[in-house]
């Protein structure tokens, strides 16, 4: 389960992401686990994702494709991001979302899953990808709203099982790590003195 962190946490994922504006996608974390709290991405999955979003930016002729999570942490990111600020992308969409997500309540529906700003020259289309992740793409004249809708829809059907899979195997590893913890202070002096009693 994916949570809010706080802002020295922030800093320290800030602080971490790079740009790599040769390779394309980048991911926050470190190698080889790439982590956020309980949600960790291994470099084969991050792979998988970096390929499925190039894919989507080239199919959909967009300019930029972004993966965050819905408390605003990036994930991956992938096309002409010189001139964007990633964490701030991020933030404000995943703000966007919430605030879009509060509208729908008020209005009677659960969610609003896509969401689209217009503006003279560029425009963004942002997805609710299953329950965790915000899934954006930011194109120009060289494509239409209809081309963008059509492929989000096929990529976002690709990725949920992905990273429902990465949850799963996330929580598994989580479980695993706090176990092994919780038996970690544990001497052969405390074990004596458990069973001579």
């Amino acid at each position: 389960m994916l949570r809010a962190i706080n802002s020295l946490q922030r800093a320290r994922v800030a602080s971490r992401w790079s740009r790599d504006p040769g390779r394309g996608a980048r991911l926050w974390g470190t190698s080889p686990a790439r982590m956020h709290l309980d949600f960790i991405l291994h470099d084969e999955e991050y792979q998988k994702i970096r390929a499925l979003i190039e894919r989507l930016r080239k199919d959909s002729n967009g300019r930029i494709v972004f993966l965050l999570d819905r408390n605003g942490q990036p994930v991956a990111y992938t096309g002409e991001m010189a001139e964007i600020d990633p964490t701030a992308l991020a933030s404000l969409a995943a703000g966007n979302v919430a605030a879009t997500e509060g509208l729908a309540q008020l209005v009677g529906e659960q969610e609003f899953a896509n969401l689209y700003h217009e503006g003279e020259r560029d425009s963004l289309h942002l997805s609710v990808v299953g329950r965790r992740m915000v899934l954006i793409v930011i194109f120009d004249e060289r494509s239409s709203l209809g081309l963008v809708r059509l492929r989000v829809r096929k990529a976002a059907a690709e990725l949920i099982p992905l990273l429902e899979e990465v949850e799963r195997r996330g929580a598994s590893e989580a479980s695993q790590v706090q176990l092994e913890a919780a038996f970690a202070g544990i001497t052969d002096a405390d074990l004596d003195a458990l069973f001579n009693d």
